[in-house]
């Protein structure tokens, strides 16, 4: 028998153990010899990583759909493992290292480092993979895999070189996003742009063969900057070729304040005419935009700052570009070199001041990039890098989005994917790391790049070339943590070698992941794969929502809303927060989430639970070789038909990743179409004397209960699984665990003449209801009911379900009359009029005078909400959350008004 509570702790572990014990999660299982593969690759979390709401909902949805098509008969893999986690992982590692006083990575040299990286990943680096578990995932542990294993490693290897011999990955110097204290350039995925206070400074830059006068306009043109320091490195002044201000200027030059570098006045659309005084300044070295604008036209490149963010402008650097060494910036300017930026920008600020170049200063609110590991300002630094000719790679991933190879869901996502694949810019792939894919190029004494898999074949190669063999020095550069997980979906399956799982499950059915990854992780698993496996990756791409706090807000540690998966886990157990995250999971529609929704869907398992019970306690237990189609009773013929409707409604919203239509779908079946309705509608069965009956209702309600806790299981599998296994008959074992079973697949059970019977009685009793809770009608009172002008249909209906409508809806007697009583609440059902006389039962006067008050309090309240919403100041200054707050109170409101004002009509019609 069950324990009388839900209470999960007690057998999560001792089921996902079971599970793991079969087998269960294993792809190429012996039962599924023959069957249509389906494959679905794990976005690696972080080695690093602890379980956080985007990888709930992440992994819940992933295991929803495996779960489903491993019962629908598919041989499922899906393919688990880690990333490697560049830069967190060497942070982890050299802060352990600080925390126990031992010697630091520098001290302890690049190979012990990177041992102790190893012995940390072996101690520490699994920890998410426990946390997956007990959320209930169901992957093929045995295959997992992680992105510096020898399998992965000799992919990446092998996939840098021919793309470098296709000439599709070079060195080139460019911009990269600079991270100052970690000394390394990194993804813009790695950089947060955080809103802060800061100031725009403008700045006077004098024109060339004028005397310069600031009070003279003339003499001058203005420039604004967030960023006085990189003028340093200014090259141009750019203005918009249509700005009539500037025309005359354009071919000019003005003289760098300070500085004295001539630099030429260019005409770009870059700049904007109505932004400032519509003039920027251009330092190719240090912006973005700069540099391409540098590009077009053909601009010197000046660096003034190191790679810790300290001024490098000495004597012998790029700085002196076009600059005279006067007294001036020999005695002032030089001194600045080796001074950290932010300090550097107080003094530039301060001498372009006292020699009257600076025009004002702004309060200025911008965002400003911070490295997301280490909280550093990123610098825009130019630097050599090696680069993949992303563009060439990008052209047949458009084209098979576009021919439908692949899909999104939504649909929507296309476009932004089309929009950055066909912008893209060369891709970064080397980080200045110790922790990663050391880069497979070696250089000789002259610099001449040699690259290979391995040394050897590097120094055969340089052998070759030099004619004699010469000493080699490794690249020290590691690649980019995206460049190993966009290999994933093949390598992790054995590639470079033609293994069986490789022409089995490539490509894979769909992959699973967040929007704010289209750009680093898809794209390019999509260039890669079409590439080396000519052909897509995956066949779909469902893109999911952000998990948000309760008002809408994006979680973050520093507002203290982060929610922990694993408490939510520990205090509802792990099916009430899958539930929840699949029921929520609305295609394009953020999540908000509160502890009290997952609450709510704990209260559905336990739903669940108990009626579990109740059917064992009635005897309800699976019947071997059932037929629904044999069933004769009209409640059997019903739930037989709402069980079919309800298979092909979860089945086809999973085939369309509707992830929470499927979960509201088995919802409603199972808390409002089985336990409220046809367990109830079973009770007089079970306590009658047709044993025929009786027998046939305790198989039907084991029949559909089985199906039901198939229909679920994709999305409670802890709970399911036991209950499948505890209402076995007693002294058995199901032949199978639930989540090996078939899919329900059901034809020809519907009856539109049970369907009719049994609506006309939900409708009867829902309506008596309602209209007792609208008249404040005690619920322990047994009210009348007289129906008038009722065909022989409803009084067969009646009398078919006499004892059952008088103990749902409270009545206490019900008869027929030619017309309704004198003082009778009436609702109109089909051709009759079903009549509740209150007079007696409840103070009708008082009752409408309580209605009356409460329309009036409602109408208030939304007087109230209509003059906040109506208040401009009100919904551009109010957070978001708290606006749409209101227009949810309202939209409440209004609701309840209508019930009110309807429930007052047909009680002032009974006076």
């Amino acid at each position: 028998m069950l324990d009388k509570t839900y209470q999960p702790k007690n057998f999560e572990g001792p089921i996902y153990s079971a599970w793991e014990g079969a087998r269960a999660f294993a792809a190429g299982r012996g039962d599924r010899e023959g069957a249509k593969p389906f494959a679905v690759v794990i976005p690696p979390p972080n080695v690093t990583g602890s379980l956080h709401m985007g990888h709930a909902l992440n992994n819940t949805l992933q295991d929803v759909l495996v779960r489903f098509e491993r019962m629908r008969g598919r041989d499922v893999l899906w393919q688990p493992g880690t990333d490697h986690a560049g830069i967190a992982t060497q942070i982890v590692v050299e802060r352990q290292l600080m925390e126990r006083q031992e010697p630091n990575r520098r001290t302890m040299g690049r190979e012990k480092f990177i041992e102790r990286i190893w012995q940390w990943k072996e101690e520490s680096g699994n920890t998410i993979i426990g946390q997956l578990k007990r959320l209930g995932c169901s992957c093929d542990w045995s295959r997992q895999r992680f992105t510096m294993d020898d399998g992965l490693s000799k992919a990446v290897r092998k996939v840098f070189v021919e793309l470098h011999r296709a000439g599709l990955i070079y060195k080139d110097k460019r911009l990269v996003n600079w991270d100052p204290q970690l000394l390394t350039a990194i993804s813009d995925l790695e950089v947060e742009q955080i809103e802060s206070k800061g100031h725009l400074w403008h700045l006077r830059y004098p024109i060339e063969g004028v005397t310069f006068d600031p009070e003279d306009p003339s003499t001058f043109i203005v420039v604004a900057t967030t960023r006085p320091e990189t003028m340093l490195g200014d090259t141009a002044v750019a203005v918009h070729p249509d700005d009539e201000r500037y025309k005359h200027l354009v071919g000019k030059n003005v003289i760098l304040p300070i500085i004295g570098r001539r630099i030429p006045i260019v005409a770009d659309e870059y700049s904007d005419p109505e932004k400032g005084s519509g003039a920027v300044k251009i330092t190719p070295a240090h912006d973005f935009n700069d540099f391409e604008v540098g590009k077009r036209h053909g601009l010197p490149m000046i660096s003034v700052l190191s790679k810790d963010a300290r001024l490098d402008i000495g004597p012998e650097t790029d700085f002196m570009q076009g600059v005279e060494m006067t007294p001036q910036l020999q005695g002032k300017v030089l001194e600045w070199n080796g001074v950290f930026r932010f300090a550097a920008r107080t003094m530039i600020v301060e001498c372009m001041e006292n020699h009257d170049y600076l025009e004002t200063i702004e309060a200025h609110v911008h965002a400003v990039p911070h490295g997301d590991r280490s909280g550093a300002v990123i610098e825009p630094f130019l630097t050599d890098q090696w680069y993949v000719d992303a563009a060439t790679l990008a052209k047949p991933a458009i084209e098979a989005v576009r021919s439908g190879r692949t899909t999104f869901a939504p649909k929507s996502w296309e476009s932004t994917y089309f929009h950055w694949m066909e912008n893209i810019q060369p891709w970064c792939i080397s980080r200045q790391l110790w922790w990663g894919h050391q880069i497979p190029a070696w250089y000789g004494p002259d610099g001449e790049i040699f690259v290979a898999e391995n040394e050897s074949d590097a120094k055969a190669v340089a052998k070759a070339h030099y004619g004699k063999d010469e000493p080699l020095a490794r690249d020290e550069d590691v690649l980019d943590t995206w460049f190993s997980s966009g290999l994933w979906p093949f390598s992790t399956l054995g590639w470079p070698d033609e293994t069986p799982e490789l022409a089995r499950y490539y490509p894979t059915d769909v992959l699973v992941t967040g929007f704010d990854i289209i750009f680093f992780w898809i794209a390019r698993m999509m260039m890669m794969g079409l590439h080396f496996m000519d052909e897509v990756p995956f066949r779909n791409i469902y893109i999911h929502a952000l998990v948000r706090d309760e008002k809408g807000q994006k979680m973050s540690k520093s507002k203290g809303n982060v929610i922990d998966p694993l408490e939510l886990i520990d205090a509802y157990g792990a099916d009430a927060l899958r539930f929840t995250l699949a029921a929520m999971a609305a295609q394009g529609r953020d999540i908000k989430l509160s502890g009290a929704r997952v609450e709510g869907y704990r209260n559905f398992a336990t739903k669940l639970w108990n009626a579990s019970r109740f059917a064992m306690m009635n005897d309800c237990i699976p019947v071997a070789d059932f037929d629904p189609k044999s069933a004769q009773t009209t409640q059997n013929r019903w739930i037989a038909g709402e069980l079919e409707r309800s298979v092909s409604a979860v089945t086809e919203a999973l085939e369309g990743f509707r992830f929470n239509d499927a979960a509201g779908a088995i919802y409603h079946f199972i808390w409002h179409i089985y336990c409220d309705w046809y367990l109830e509608l079973s009770k007089p069965v079970f306590a009658g004397e047709d044993e025929a009956a009786k027998a046939e209702t305790r198989a039907m309600a084991a029949y559909v209960l089985d199906k039901a806790l198939q229909l679920l299981h994709p999305f409670m599998p802890f709970v399911t699984e036991e209950l499948w296994e505890k209402r076995a008959p007693e002294g058995t074992r199901r032949d199978s665990l639930l989540m090996l079973t078939d899919w329900p697949t059901h034809q020809g059970l519907q009856d539109a003449s049970a369907d009719a019977e049994i609506e006309w009685v939900i409708r009867l009793v829902s309506n008596v209801r309602s209209v007792r809770a609208e008249m404040n009608v005690p619920a322990g009172a047994k009210v009348p009911l007289v129906i008038s002008g009722a065909e022989d249909k409803t009084k067969k209906h009646v009398a078919a379900h006499l004892e059952t409508l008088s103990r749902l809806a409270r009545i206490e007697t019900i008869d027929f009359a030619e017309t309704p009583p004198a003082g009778s609440v009436q609702i109109v059902l089909d051709e009759a009029t079903i009549a509740l006389p209150l007079q007696g039962v409840i103070d009708m006067d008082a009752e409408a005078s309580r209605l009356k008050r409460e329309i009036d309090k409602v109408g208030a309240e939304i007087t109230q909400i209509d003059a906040k919403l109506a208040n401009d100041k009100f919904v551009s200054r109010a957070p978001q959350h708290v606006v749409e707050e209101q227009r949810e109170r309202k939209a409440d409101a209004e609701t309840t008004a209508t019930k009110l004002e309807q429930a007052l009509k047909r009680l002032e019609a009974a006076l």
